[in-house]
């Protein structure tokens, strides 16, 4: 039918991003490994989506510090994980992005 003809699109409101999971990141990039305590391990992923940005009080909107294509490191329950076409991706707001990765 329709749905299996078409890829869904995923077009982020405000200062939301998707970004599509690549890893789990247990070491720093340092080389260190984080310990199994660390409660909240961050994971990797690239940016395949951004939203317009953050509306401001005078009507204007904050542009978003990532971009599509992006790699990041954000946290792991920070967003909404979703599956699109078979692909796990996760919808989460800016501030949860912890760091681009820059090579």
């Amino acid at each position: 039918g329709f749905w299996s003809k078409h890829k869904m699109q995923l077009k982020p409101l405000d200062d939301r991003v998707v970004v599509r999971i690549t890893e789990d990141e247990t070491t720093t990039a340092g080389g260190s490994v984080l310990p199994d305590a660390a409660q909240e391990k961050p994971q990797r992923g690239e940016v395949i989506a951004v939203g317009p940005g953050r509306l401001l009080e005078s009507g204007e909107r904050a542009e978003l510090s990532v971009a599509v294509g992006n790699q990041v490191l954000f946290g792991k329950y920070g967003g909404t994980d979703i599956e699109v076409d078979g692909e796990e991706v996760m919808v989460l707001r800016e501030s949860y992005i912890l760091a681009k990765i820059v090579s």
